[in-house]
């Protein structure tokens, strides 16, 4: 952007141009005899500066006829000046001083993201019948978590196959191998390493948590997908997520967890559903809430739930939520639940999956 300003009798400002055409400024400015040209600097150059830069090329009153003509060398310089603090911001030194560096590696995660989510859902949504095994995947990697010794969660274990395997896993072999063959195609397109299960296996349920989401908005649409996606995107609680999306950088177990942290939900009584959510933290409302991954029929699961007095309230209270059209108390507290849960026991590398970016060598550059 480039601003002219006159400035008149006692500096007072008399009027002011602003254009995208620096030719158009500069015609204007030949028009006064005092003025001033402000190029100022664009986004790219903000987002690597503390506060905004301008550099400003003057032209000082003058009683020589002939001399209120602005002088290319100093339309030069001011370009010449604004090239020079671009590459200036690009430099090792100039980049740290303005937390640029913390930009760019927030900017790599979120594209990194980006593309997690695009190829997760492409996965999901050619197998939908998966979708309920994918979320008592991710339960049962993070359920191992143990309170007490502060082992176990969220940490890609259940990769292993002598954990895979154990009763409370059986039958989600299926949802793993779909993940593993997600994890090659991101693997390969990764800049800053390969993705870790630990991180991968909470994508994963995220993904399958937002297609249950969007079938619902489906069918509340009659089974137009282009409505439905419509609604999903006007009421849905996507905006939810943000914290969920900052805790990624998790690294994965190099072995099992301990056996006996699942229990085999299609064979556990409320009680024992209830007795492990409280040993992560959790009360009757967030095992009603999670009552989708708990096994493949949640009306079923519900169904049993609502059997507990503890429990019923809050069933009651996810089931109307979802008769509604934004069914957000059910959306929200899911989304909540699920993002306390995907990061028990793990510290976050928030500089996980981030790379060095080539730097301007400014001794090398030709001007």
């Amino acid at each position: 952007m480039y601003r002219y300003s006159h400035v008149g009798t006692h500096n007072l400002v008399t009027s002011l141009y602003e254009t995208e055409e620096p030719s158009v400024c500069l015609l204007e400015a030949r028009k006064h005899r005092g003025y001033t040209v402000e190029a100022t600097m664009g986004a790219s150059f903000l987002s690597t500066l503390p506060s905004l830069v301008a550099i400003r090329c003057h032209k000082m009153d003058t009683d020589v006829p002939g001399e209120n003509v602005l002088r290319r060398r100093e339309v030069l310089k001011c370009f010449g000046a604004a090239v020079g603090m671009e590459l200036l911001a690009s430099s090792g030194s100039f980049v740290e001083m303005a937390s640029a560096a913390d930009l760019i590696q927030r900017r790599q995660r979120s594209e990194f993201q980006s593309s997690i989510r695009q190829t997760l859902f492409a996965a999901i949504k050619g197998k939908p019948e998966l979708v309920p095994y994918i979320l008592t995947l991710a339960l049962n990697d993070a359920i191992t978590y143990d309170k007490a010794t502060k082992s176990g969660g969220p940490n890609g274990s259940i990769r292993f196959s002598s954990e895979i395997s154990r009763p409370e896993n059986k039958g989600l072999s299926a949802a793993l191998n779909l993940i593993e063959e997600a994890k090659e195609e991101i693997d390969s397109y990764s800049k800053g390493g390969p993705i870790s299960f630990a991180d991968l296996i909470p994508y994963a349920g995220q993904s399958a948590v937002k297609a249950t989401f969007l079938a619902s908005a489906i069918r509340k649409c009659g089974g137009n997908e282009q409505k439905g996606s419509l609604l999903y995107s006007a009421y849905g609680s996507s905006g939810q997520w943000g914290l969920f999306d900052r805790q990624f950088g998790r690294t994965d177990s190099q072995e099992p967890d301990p056996e006996g942290r699942v229990p085999q939900w299609e064979k556990a009584t409320v009680q024992e559903m209830k007795d492990k959510f409280s040993s992560i933290g959790f009360g009757p409302r967030q095992l009603a809430v999670m009552s989708a991954f708990l096994g493949p029929d949640q009306a079923a699961t519900e169904a049993l739930l609502a059997t507990d007095p503890d429990v019923t309230p809050w069933v009651q209270k996810y089931q109307r939520s979802r008769e509604t059209v934004s069914q957000t108390d059910y959306e929200v507290d899911l989304i909540t639940t699920l993002t306390k849960l995907s990061s028990m026991g793990q510290q976050i590398n928030y500089e996980a999956y981030t790379y060095p970016v080539r730097k301007i060598e400014l001794s090398k550059l030709k001007l």
